[in-house]
């Protein structure tokens, strides 16, 4: 690090001992200063053999990442280690000699193979203490669910001593920060709803507050059905440059069958944000066109319930093939049924059909259409829907196809149809098929095309 000449020059007026008593202190105190405030590295370390092996998917590091990402912080390494402490061991000290703030995720329960809180005191060079507090809320955890706590569960309020206590409000594993070499270290559970609580009330403020970061954020989020990554690519070419005084970064997260668009810029005033971002936010809503489901923390589910709710309308879905996920998800959406009000469910058309006192053998576009006019009619709703997917052909290049029949009533007399053939295995094709038929009302709704064509299916 170069020194600037007016400190050069007084440095030469000083006694050789005071130089290099100095110098040593500035080469020393001023990366680790710079590293803590300027450019804060994170690593994110979870644990677990379930982790490890694949038969727990690690949704907790996407969210974590994802997360920190969103309030201006950058995670740049993310370790999985599994329960074994010369592996735990190897990870910390690595993790400690290269990044400042380690997000240790996972090994915080009460069993033996939870080795979180041995491992840290361990690397830290201090012993193991009970945190009296802690052991009393275990207590009245279980004491107010009727029970005695177990004697395991002592083992989670043994923190490293010294360590600074992080408050766990809905499990019995409390978390904890401790310095291990230059980098802080945050000990968290791995139970997500656990760990989602305490990343944003615990974790994340006390992060921010290391590394002094003023730093405003804007992100963006538009999600989509029907169009394929590469193709949304190539449909927003160019619109970063768009954007007003600033750079703005895009990408992109594929989980079928949707699409999230992100865009997302860094400043230091929000309004300039705003400002920045707002022509490139209007390319991505402009060119994405009829395909836009929704933005931000909005869902289809909630586009529909809203849409309908304004016209004080009510929603029946018959459906068969689907294992009930279209009624599923709107029930989900809408738990105090303020729209949603039936599902009809049939393991295959016959059962469906006469459930809803018809007589039909074959899923076809007629069959949708009188399902979705029944439903509404013994239901006694304004809007009827109903998915047929008739069982899949499997093989074969891209997987196999499957066939979709959606149709939407309305108490307008206006009913329509879309159908479908969508490639992919069975899932595929079934998950495929429950987001066509919520787009399809959707687009009923908006008076879009309903049978605009999709890149996951074969015409």
């Amino acid at each position: 690090m170069a020194l600037p000449d007016r400190l050069l020059k007084t440095i030469a007026r000083l006694s050789p001992i005071f130089i290099a008593v100095h110098l040593a202190f500035i080469g020393n105190t001023i990366p680790y200063l710079f590293k803590r405030t300027a450019s804060m590295r994170i690593e994110i370390l979870c644990t677990g053999d379930e982790v490890l092996s694949g038969k727990t998917i690690n949704t907790n590091y996407s969210h974590m990442a994802r997360r920190l990402q969103e309030v201006g912080v950058d995670v740049v390494w993310g370790t999985t280690v599994g329960d074994d402490r010369e592996s735990l061991r190897a990870a910390f000290q690595q993790a400690s000699a290269r990044a400042d703030v380690v997000i240790v995720n996972g090994g915080l329960g009460p069993t033996v193979d939870d080795l979180s809180q041995e491992m840290a005191a361990e690397a830290a060079g201090v012993e193991l203490v009970l945190n009296e507090a802690w052991l009393e809320n275990i207590k009245s955890f279980y004491k107010a669910r009727g029970r005695e706590m177990p004697p395991n569960n002592r083992k989670q309020a043994m923190l490293p001593e010294g360590a600074e206590f992080i408050d766990n409000p809905v499990g019995t594993a409390c978390g904890f920060a401790i310095d291990i070499g230059t980098a802080r270290f945050f000990f968290t559970p791995g139970v997500p709803r656990e760990i989602r609580v305490m990343l944003d009330d615990q974790i994340i403020p006390r992060i921010l507050k290391m590394s002094g970061s003023q730093a405003k954020v804007r992100l963006k989020r538009f999600h989509s059905f029907g169009l394929g990554e590469s193709r949304v690519d190539d449909m927003l070419t160019g619109v970063e440059t768009m954007a007003i005084g600033g750079e703005v970064k895009l990408g992109f997260q594929a989980h079928y069958p949707e699409l999230e668009t992100k865009i997302f810029a860094r400043g230091t005033d929000a309004e300039e944000l705003k400002r920045r971002m707002a022509p490139v936010e209007k390319a991505v809503r402009d060119r994405l066109g009829s395909h836009l489901l929704a933005e931000d923390d909005e869902t289809l589910e909630s586009n529909i319930l809203t849409s309908i709710q304004s016209e004080n309308g009510t929603l029946a879905i018959a459906e068969c093939g689907t294992n009930g996920a279209t009624a599923s998800r709107m029930v989900a959406a809408d738990p105090e049924a303020s729209v949603f009000r039936r599902g009809s469910l049939g393991g295959n058309i016959d059962s469906l059909a006469a459930s809803l006192g018809l007589a039909l053998s074959d899923a076809s576009a007629a069959a949708a259409i009188a399902c979705a006019e029944a439903i509404m009619q013994t239901s006694g709703t304004t809007h009827g829907l109903a998915v047929l997917i008739p069982k899949s052909k499997e093989g074969g290049i891209g997987g196999g196809e499957g066939q979709v029949y959606i149709a939407v009533a309305r108490n307008d007399g206006i009913t329509t149809e879309r159908s479908a053939l969508i490639v992919g295995g069975k899932e595929r094709v079934r998950t495929g098929g429950v987001e066509m038929a919520l787009d399809c009302l959707r687009r009923v709704q908006l008076g879009l095309v309903a049978d605009e064509r999709i890149d996951f299916e074969k015409r």
